[in-house]
């Protein structure tokens, strides 16, 4: 989520397996938050109103192998989702650093294998100060938010998602940003 609530340039773009761009249409949703040691999964229901956390998955693997990929994978089968929408950690500058790259990566190993579900692109500014402010609000202390606060900041990310996607009337990142996703480019 950027500082302004605006959506950033890449909101709704897709990591393939949607090239034309549409609305997915109503159906679950999944929020993912990818960090360099855990990954935060949320989903929504199936009218895309409200994002709930599900997990957090261990980063693992290398090469060809991701086992966290293969249980996001699953999860997205299981739930029979309809879209999948991975954080884009900018700099509050709009500057792109590591860790979007790093996002823009897994975005890729995941949309090739979940396709023909499309994944998204989704500036997620701030979203784990969010995380981390909601549940010191809650009263959590700061080892229990440890394990917590990646899935938090995928229900952000989600839930920024959704909220975009219903105020344009459901047809989400595309109208945000006044145009149609295109695929990503190469990385």
């Amino acid at each position: 989520m950027s500082d302004t609530g605006a959506p950033s340039p890449d909101s709704g773009r897709a990591a393939g397996g949607d090239a034309a761009g549409g609305d997915a249409g109503r159906g679950v949703r999944i929020g993912v938050d990818v960090g360099s040691v855990r990954v935060g999964v949320a989903a929504s229901d199936p009218d895309g109103l409200l994002a709930v956390p599900v997990t957090t998955l261990r980063r693992s693997g290398s090469g060809r192998r991701h086992t966290d990929v293969d249980e996001l994978a699953d999860i997205v089968r299981e739930r029979h989702a309809v879209e999948v929408v991975v954080g884009l950690p900018r700099h509050l500058s709009g500057r792109e650093g590591d860790a979007v790259r790093h996002a823009r990566e897994y975005a890729e190993l995941l949309s090739a294998r979940v396709a023909p579900v499309p994944v998204r692109l989704v500036d997620e500014r701030l979203t784990t100060v969010v995380a981390h402010r909601r549940m010191a609000e809650r009263g959590l202390r700061s080892r229990a938010r440890r394990d917590l606060v990646d899935q938090e900041a995928a229900v952000q990310i989600l839930q920024h998602h959704l909220d975009i996607r219903r105020a344009r009337g459901g047809t989400g990142g595309a109208a945000a940003r006044g145009g149609t996703p295109r695929p990503l480019d190469p990385a």
